[in-house]
């Protein structure tokens, strides 16, 4: 039986500007939208598309702080007796903008309502791609994130009694998510990232491994700049499927951010779209009963829309063609749905690279393993 598959969106969710100049584009998701719409992905029967819901105060209170969600309300409402800065709002990363609130809330009741239908048992997976702000903390902004809707639905999920394995795959270290549960074994996180030697937010690191109860269930891999498909996945592949076998998740958390992709403006790994795809293939083969993804970070606007579309086909069991259909093509000039198949990445950094990898793996090996019971390199 295919897997019963929702895709929550609403056009609310990519109108906003964050400012002129901001890498993050709300548009992405329309663009990702329109892609799929193009490939009748919802026309399917077991396929799905939803309209979501707004967060409840409650709900953002699981993790952030009344003083912060009530300074969110009143920056996104032009309210100047508000000091932005506070709460790490301000010119850069984190602008406040007209419609703050109603965004960071929109995105959040997505994430929290397709954990609702995984829970009820609706559907075998669902996709919010407004969500993944893996960066926010309980008391502030942080990279570009407002709310952190995948710890939200991660409490969601534990108000159920629930065990939640949360892989991040996005090229920032999921850093909010870590410090949320580092100090429980009811979540195991997993973060793959351009190490913080290189890459916003200076964290992550194999050394990062939990305090308390949740030693040994906070697991960082971090990889070097320019990072090619090959090396990604091997690393991917020497990590993710033990844990995740060992840990036996009730539900399985991940985030898709795609600024892994060698076009991205603001990273410098060198995925291709093929390449993000089959990690998340991996994630299909080992995914539990209930999969919720989000999205996350993605500054080139049309790899995100080919590299979630070809997530969303990998969630709903569906094959779509190299050839975008004519209504994206004609709009966006968009041609094919796959990257070409070599990214010009020079020898000594492809060896370099593996190098770094497999030092990752082994720390991981030595360091996590044992806490699961798992044998290493």
């Amino acid at each position: 039986m295919a897997r019963r598959t929702a895709f929550l969106y609403d056009d609310r969710m990519s109108h906003h500007v964050l400012s002129d100049s901001h890498p993050m584009r709300p548009i992405r998701l329309k663009y990702t939208y329109d892609l799929l719409q193009g490939y009748g992905a919802f026309d399917a029967g077991n396929s799905r598309l939803v309209s979501p819901r707004f967060a409840t105060e409650n709900e953002a209170m699981s993790y952030h702080t009344p003083e912060y969600i009530e300074a969110v309300r009143a920056l996104g409402s032009g309210d100047s007796s508000m000091n932005p800065a506070a709460h790490n709002f301000g010119p850069g990363d984190n602008p406040p903008y007209e419609g703050m609130y109603d965004a960071a809330m929109l995105s959040t009741g997505s994430a929290v309502q397709a954990a609702e239908m995984l829970i009820s048992d609706e559907v075998d997976a669902a996709f919010s791609i407004s969500g993944g702000l893996h960066h926010a903390m309980p008391n502030y902004a942080y990279g570009f994130c407002v709310f952190n809707d995948p710890v939200i639905a991660i409490k969601r999920f534990l108000a159920e009694g629930m065990r939640v394995a949360y892989v991040d795959i996005d090229c920032h270290h999921g850093d909010g998510v870590q410090h949320a549960f580092y100090d429980t074994g009811a979540v195991l996180t997993i973060s793959l990232h351009e190490s913080g030697a290189y890459l916003f937010p200076g964290t992550g690191f194999p050394q990062e491994t939990g305090a308390g109860l949740g030693r040994g269930y906070s697991v960082n891999v971090p990889l070097y700049p320019y990072t090619t498909d090959e090396v990604y996945l091997h690393a991917f592949r020497e990590v993710v499927p033990r844990l995740l076998e060992a840990f036996q998740p009730d539900a399985l958390v991940t985030q898709l951010g795609i600024d892994s992709h060698y076009l991205d403006p603001i990273t410098h790994m060198a995925l291709t779209v093929q390449g993000f795809a089959e990690a998340v293939a991996e994630f299909a083969k080992l995914s539990p009963a209930k999969w919720l993804a989000l999205g996350g970070g993605g500054y080139d606007l049309h790899a995100v829309a080919r590299a979630w579309t070809l997530a969303y086909g990998v969630m709903s069991e569906q094959e779509f063609g190299s050839e975008i259909p004519e209504s994206y093509s004609t709009a966006y000039d968009v041609a094919s749905l796959f990257d070409p198949a070599e990214v010009n990445v020079q020898d000594q950094v492809r060896k370099d690279a593996l190098a770094f990898a497999d030092a990752s793996v082994q720390a991981i090996h030595r360091i996590i393993y044992p806490a699961h019971g798992l044998q290493g390199i």
